[in-house]
């Protein structure tokens, strides 16, 4: 579903009206109208009050808008390994049981490391 429908259906759901959600959040109505009808793609730092306020999850928010984070780009830019690695992934078009595995697996050295 793209971006806006799903914003737009939850907003709905919720029964909130456009402007009183844009107060929520702290834009102008204009710009969450653009959103919904997906003229425009909001900053992460919209989206995640988005994810807040609607209760949607906020990976699913930045995916669908096609963002990775301002800290997992600059990361990957300052990090060519990084860079290398998600090409990898990329390119090895890996399923989800896949991405799962090596999430599990980052998820293992992070523990190590904060028992270390």
């Amino acid at each position: 579903m793209p971006l806006g429908e799903l914003i737009n259906n939850r907003r709905v759901n919720k029964r909130l009206g456009l402007r009183a959600l844009a107060r929520k959040l702290d834009i102008a109505p204009s710009y969450l109208s653009d959103i919904e009808n997906n003229r425009r793609v909001p900053s992460e730092e919209v989206l995640h009050r988005i994810s807040e306020v609607l209760d949607l999850d906020f990976d699913i928010l930045m995916r669908e808008a096609g963002r990775l984070g301002k800290d997992a780009e600059q990361y990957i830019r300052d990090n060519e390994l990084a860079g290398r690695l998600f090409r990898r992934i990329a390119d090895s078009q890996l399923n989800r049981e896949g991405l799962e595995n090596l999430l599990t697996s980052l998820d293992r050295m992070e523990e190590q490391e904060d028992r270390e």
